[in-house]
């Protein structure tokens, strides 16, 4: 890991580098000798979607991560999980055994993968879990469940605005933080994308129900994030850092989008709101880990200004 400036260590907390300092809670912290406050730089772990668990935590481990949000593909089967050009026999196929692992998986499995986590000196920040309308409730309890196990009291989850209600219930009985994460369907309003969307998802529920703002969808159904966390701060568990165009544009590299990326790290240091901001890698490029590294040191650069 190459040697950080006294004042840098001081701007950012990047996971790895001051591991010792984040607490539980994610409160942030400030030095003596400097104004500014840690923000905590994590990770989406489907970032590290070309590998296995333990191949995903030796990659964080690598780049200096101590903060995560756990995607579920690293926890329920690989082979199970939804893939774009799968035929309909495999997704059907696909579905049942993922419901045969649903039914089968214990806590002691589940404990197993925290281990490693702590092992590691890798903090799961949050767990992102699966919620769909098919969905029974025991699998959606088990969501909850895994989280618990998982040692996080926070679960982002991509799901739809009607399913709210039956999440909401379980959020009350495991005391567990819900953040809704949104894509960039504008064209369907049972999908999270406006910042109307995330009101409704909100609208009566108890205060478990949060929000996990990506803010590249959001730039990119020609949204502001920066104004949106402005205003609703209190309500996002995290955030999922990438960079897209607008007007439905696509994925690019960090800097080369339309998204505020650094508008939006230097706001939540300036405001000293505990945020996590977690890296969330999803363009096309021949070394996963290279690029990410590329990504890590955007965040870095926009923190020193």
């Amino acid at each position: 890991m190459s040697t950080i400036s006294r004042r840098e260590w001081c701007k950012i907390s990047l996971a790895g580098m001051t591991g010792m300092l984040i607490s539980p809670s994610l409160q942030h912290f400030s030095l003596i000798e400097e104004q500014y406050k840690e923000v905590i730089i994590g990770v989406q772990s489907y970032s590290f979607r070309d590998r296995n668990l333990d191949e995903a935590i030796a990659a964080m481990q690598q780049l200096g991560f101590t903060s995560c949000e756990l995607w579920t593909g690293h926890v329920e089967p690989r082979e199970f999980m939804w893939k774009r050009d799968a035929t309909p026999e495999e997704r059907k196929r696909n579905a049942e055994g993922l419901k045969r692992w649903r039914e089968t998986v214990t806590m002691d499995q589940i404990e197993a993968i925290a281990e490693k986590f702590k092992k590691a000196g890798i903090r799961i920040q949050a767990f992102n879990g699966t919620f769909n309308k098919r969905d029974s409730e025991k699998e959606f309890e088990l969501v909850f469940k895994i989280a618990k196990t998982l040692g996080t009291d926070t679960i982002t989850t991509s799901t739809t605005v009607d399913q709210m209600g039956r999440i909401d219930v379980l959020a009350r009985k495991y005391q567990i933080k819900v953040g809704m994460h949104n894509h960039s369907h504008v064209e369907d309003p049972n999908q999270f994308a406006t910042p109307e969307s995330f009101m409704r998802g909100m609208e009566g529920k108890s205060d478990f129900i949060r929000i996990n703002l990506d803010i590249g969808h959001f730039t990119a159904a020609n949204y502001d994030p920066v104004d949106f966390i402005k205003k609703y701060h209190d309500k996002i568990v995290c955030l999922h850092i990438k960079d897209r165009k607008k007007n439905q544009g696509r994925v690019v590299p960090f800097g080369q989008g339309d998204t505020p990326i650094v508008d939006v790290l230097q706001l939540i240091r300036d405001k000293g709101w505990p945020i996590p901001c977690n890296i969330e890698y999803e363009y096309a490029a021949t070394d996963a880990l290279t690029e990410i590294k590329k990504c890590i040191d955007y965040c870095k650069n926009a923190l020193k200004a």
